[in-house]
């Protein structure tokens, strides 16, 4: 094999390492964000609360803690807010809130919320039974939905230092707009009739 042959197949060698390596670089980016969403939901990283793997926390305690709730929008045409502000219960004790939106834009609008707890020590220890979170939600023009949030805090948080003094929990929710690609042939509905949405695309819950 001549010298010029062998530099040609160095060259190939060396493009598809290359090319391997920038899509695998892609590929990772892309995965960054769900395998960071599934880290700060096992370990409350963040102030990132934890999906409890049952409905009940086993035990409740002799002792009350407050829960405020927060609501934020980035972006989306949404009213959008707690039903009730805060929420005294016993540690341990499984309860329901709710949130409300309401789409104040002309179109459909589909959003997704992000959540976290302040303190953020107490991430681990708030568990949501059901909630809306990372649910893609599409409203009608002035729509309005219930969004019940199912949690408890884990008695456990009784035993850390720095939290077996807390009183109060933040629940904060921000939601986010969606976009949606439409399709090619799509068209803008004709005066006169209702505009439609498809339904939300998964059951609260997550």
């Amino acid at each position: 094999m001549s010298k010029k042959t062998t530099g040609k197949t160095s060259n190939v060698i060396v493009a598809a390492v290359c090319l391997a390596f920038f899509t695998g670089m892609i590929g990772m980016a892309y995965a960054a964000v769900p395998l960071y969403k599934m880290f700060c939901q096992a370990t409350g990283y963040g102030g990132t609360t934890q999906r409890a793997e049952k409905q009940y926390a086993g035990r409740v305690l002799d002792r009350e803690i407050t829960v405020r709730f927060d609501a934020n929008i980035a972006g989306v045409p949404w009213d959008f807010q707690p039903v009730q502000r805060s929420m005294t219960m016993k540690i341990g004790e499984t309860v329901q809130a709710h949130y409300k939106a309401t789409n104040k834009f002309d179109r459909p609008v589909t959003g997704r919320a992000t959540f976290n707890v302040q303190p953020e020590l107490a991430g681990p220890y708030f568990n949501k039974v059901e909630c809306f979170c990372f649910t893609d939600t599409s409203l009608k023009p002035d729509e309005t939905l219930d969004m019940p949030v199912l949690f408890y805090v884990d008695p456990d948080i009784v035993n850390v230092p720095e939290l077996k003094d807390v009183k109060t929990i933040t629940l904060s929710y921000t939601m986010f707009p969606v976009e949606k690609t439409k399709p090619v042939a799509s068209s803008e509905p004709a005066k006169g009739n209702s505009k439609t949405i498809s339904n939300t695309e998964a059951n609260l819950g997550g």
